[in-house]
């Protein structure tokens, strides 16, 4: 049963003596892991199904980004109410709940499907999201927990460089069974038939939905056999529970006293409104920039995964030798520099630089998490429920970004940007934030800072 209590995250130079994993949690580690891949796969499944419902019901990009709303918006309504679950229940109780209401969202697909309402796909999203929110403030503190507090930001780098493999699955699901299989019929005489005869629209947009709703349900179905894995199977306890005072009000008060946790979340919530920014508009970057078609697009964004993969084992290897916040702080100034490449860069050199911003993030979450909850002890489960609900930040940004794609060119008198390229503006700001905190967290709480 998993109703253990968290080992306070400490950002100090590891022991050599301490394993990463110790042998006792190998199998809780390799069992819980897997959902981050799970969870990965349904953030990169949906963020092309963006521009999918763009095309299908012809509507703008701030509209269509609702996806990110609804799909992000779980995250914040969720976050809070999960960690208080936990807290009384368990960490089992947690993922269960949160397995149930992952595979109820992706069914919900098919009655969404079939009433062809954007609505509802946006509710079935936003369900799907409660689901992931409690998996995710369950999973990512059991696995800080497992084991000695110095190697805690290592295994949870480690552990979430599974995550993106689940995202990469998710891509090319995205681009094999559901971009090349939409109805390619171009947008403006999708909108001639809509007018002219829209009985026959209507049977366009109903295949359309029949290919979107394939995956998801399947997805749900494997959601249901991972569900009745965690229902049957006992997982360690990670540590005593203590007799420290676990109720919400004291334990909010003393995660508000330390600002290094509050700016970790305000911080979070800038660092993920910049990923789901960059990996959801780089379809719209490469078709309005371009010229290039949805499904070639996505290829691109599959290779900004991978290069996403690679360089998390990288990094994590990295902190061996830096401390935490230089080596945040070091690849958020090199992606602020790679995203201005992606604004005043023509073509294929502004794709490749955004392309190339994956190598910096990859770090970033699992890192911003780990200096965030440093020193928070006991409080750490509600103190996660915080930093998941900073994931919020993608429901807001992304359609800010969608709704400044939506306007005319910036003419500056000397140079024009299109509105594509000048919406990437507002991930840049974001690295801006990320780098500071990574800079004045440089140093462990009562440590001195590594190279």
């Amino acid at each position: 049963m998993l109703n253990e209590t968290l080992t306070p995250t400490v950002l100090k130079p590891p022991a050599k003596s301490a394993p990463v994993i110790p042998g006792n949690y190998l199998f809780a580690f390799i069992l819980v892991t897997s959902l981050f891949a799970l969870w990965g796969f349904a953030n990169d499944i949906t963020n092309p199904m963006v521009a999918a419902f763009k095309n299908i019901l012809l509507i703008s990009n701030f509209e269509s980004s609702l996806v990110q709303f609804a799909f992000y918006g779980g995250y914040c309504v969720m976050a809070v109410p999960a960690a208080l679950f936990i807290q009384r229940f368990s960490y089992r109780a947690g993922l269960l709940v949160g397995l149930a209401l992952y595979a109820i969202g992706c069914l919900l697909f098919v009655p969404a499907g079939n009433a062809m309402l954007f609505g509802a796909f946006l509710a079935a999203y936003f369900i799907m999201t409660c689901g992931l929110a409690f998996l995710e403030t369950s999973a990512n503190p059991y696995i800080l927990s497992m084991g000695a507090p110095e190697t805690a930001t290592r295994r949870l780098n480690f552990a979430q460089a599974f995550n993106p493999l689940g995202s990469i699955t998710g891509m090319l699901v995205a681009r094999n069974l559901i971009l090349a299989k939409l109805d390619t019929t171009p947008e403006d005489a999708r909108r001639a038939l809509a007018v002219s005869d829209p009985a026959a629209f209507a049977k366009i947009q109903s295949a359309d939905f029949d290919v979107i709703v394939g995956p998801y349900v399947a997805l749900g179905l494997v959601v249901l056999v991972m569900m009745g894995v965690f229902a049957f199977i006992k997982l360690p306890v990670a540590a005593k529970r203590s007799e420290v005072n676990l109720r919400a009000g004291p334990t909010v008060k003393r995660l508000l006293s330390q600002p290094h946790f509050i700016w970790g979340v305000v911080t979070q919530a800038f660092y993920v409104g910049a990923q789901i920014m960059l990996w959801t508009f780089i379809i719209q970057y490469a078709v309005n920039e371009l010229g290039m078609s949805a499904a070639d697009a996505q290829t691109y964004n599959i290779i900004a995964m991978a290069i996403f993969v690679s360089c998390r084992f990288i990094c994590t290897y990295l902190l061996k030798y830096f401390s935490p916040g230089r080596l945040l702080a070091g690849l958020a100034v090199g992606a602020g520099v790679l995203t201005a490449g992606t604004i005043f860069l023509h073509g294929l050199p502004g794709l490749y630089c955004l392309v190339g911003v994956s190598a910096c993030m990859s770090l970033m979450f699992p890192t911003i998490y780990g200096i965030a909850l440093e020193g928070t002890g006991e409080d750490a489960k509600l103190g996660s429920a915080g930093l998941i609900l900073a994931i919020g930040g993608g429901c807001i940004m992304t359609p800010l970004q969608g709704a400044i794609m939506d306007l005319s060119a910036f003419n500056f008198g000397f140079f024009t940007l299109s509105s594509t390229r000048f919406s990437f503006f507002l991930p840049l700001i974001c690295f801006v934030v990320i780098a500071f905190y990574g800079w004045f967290n440089r140093a462990p709480r009562g440590g001195v800072a590594k190279l």
